[in-house]
């Protein structure tokens, strides 16, 4: 699936790449206060208060989630990621919502279902979607969705095998990604 259709693209002015004028589409003091709140969250080694600061933000964190050590949040639009009940966040892994280019930049949500794992040092993309219980290889990049049950990795990361959640009913029928998912 192309998360393309799931980003709004904001045009930059002629002359102006959009990053020079991030200040237009977020309120400078409210990114000054994500960026100190999910900076300090990067440190904290309670999972509770660090879930308490996060939903502070408006991002929409499920039940018993870690979310591990210097994990970045993405800074401009918080409130457009969604992780669900217990999921893991390895170790310096970046959620993006936003992507600011040379003629526009572009946001959108980040939705991370239930029993999901991340590996350390991945970095998900705007527009993307895991499913339920799939797992993230360590050091990927996440530039499409993720069916439910399926574990990816690389960069960009491709399915490389199907996990027990992919057999229970409901979540897919046959093991093996789609025919074309990530080709």
């Amino acid at each position: 699936m192309d998360t393309k259709r799931r980003l709004k693209r904001y045009p930059a002015p002629p002359g102006k790449n959009s990053l020079h004028l991030w200040h237009r589409a977020v309120n400078p003091a409210r990114v000054i206060l994500n960026f100190t709140i999910i900076t300090l969250c990067k440190y904290v080694p309670s999972l509770t208060v660090k879930s308490w600061l996060y939903r502070m933000l408006g991002i929409k964190v499920g039940r018993d989630v870690s979310v591990g050590l210097a994990a970045m949040m993405d800074v401009f639009f918080p409130e457009l990621i969604t992780i669900g009940d217990n999921c893991v966040i390895g170790y310096n892994s970046t959620i993006l919502c936003h992507e600011f280019l040379i003629h526009e930049y572009r946001t959108g949500e980040v939705v991370i279902g239930r029993d999901v794992m991340i590996g350390a040092n991945s970095t998900i993309l705007p527009g993307v979607r895991i499913g339920d219980g799939a797992v993230v290889g360590a050091g990927s990049l996440v530039n499409r969705d993720v069916p439910p049950g399926v574990m990816v990795a690389g960069v960009p990361a491709r399915a490389v095998e199907c996990g027990d959640m992919a057999r229970e009913p409901g979540l897919m029928k046959n093991c093996s990604p789609p025919a074309g998912l990530y080709h």
